[in-house]
């Protein structure tokens, strides 16, 4: 069972334009900055924009694959801090806040940071941000 002060193992990606494109066929968000680069340099940006809810999708995978098949993200909260585009590399990290007397939740902050060359943290994409995961039921009433 996580205890708070733990860490949870972190996730690296790097994000690109098939991912991207292959997320906004997902969502049926098609909004020109995640896909298309001559919409991007009309508008100077270094290139098309990962959509905000990239970030929400990989913190919930991090969560799933540190507590296993039982857990249920039953909630998420985060604030973006940078833009993130095709091609760069995030970090995803986090930290146990809070566990339920009952092993029935697990409360994290988390952060995703923007790699930079050698894998040097650049910029905060993401911070701060929270969850609760219910372990075991997705009702939240504890291990099966």
């Amino acid at each position: 069972m996580p205890q708070v002060g733990a860490t949870i193992p972190p996730l690296e990606r790097t994000i690109t334009l098939p991912d991207m494109v292959a997320y906004a066929g997902a969502t049926w968000d098609w909004y020109q900055s995640h896909y298309d680069p001559d919409y991007v340099a009309a508008k100077k940006l270094p290139g098309p924009v990962v959509d905000g809810q990239v970030f929400g999708a990989l913190l919930v995978e991090m969560l799933q694959d540190w507590l296993g098949p039982q857990c249920f993200v039953q909630r998420i909260d985060f604030t973006f801090r940078n833009l993130m585009f095709a091609g760069e590399s995030v970090r995803c990290e986090g930290e146990v806040t809070a566990v339920a007397e009952d092993d029935s939740w697990v409360d994290v902050t988390m952060t995703v940071t923007t790699l930079g060359a050698g894998g040097r943290d650049e910029r905060f994409a993401v911070k701060p941000a929270s969850a609760r995961a219910l372990l075991g039921r997705a009702d939240g009433t504890g291990r099966p």
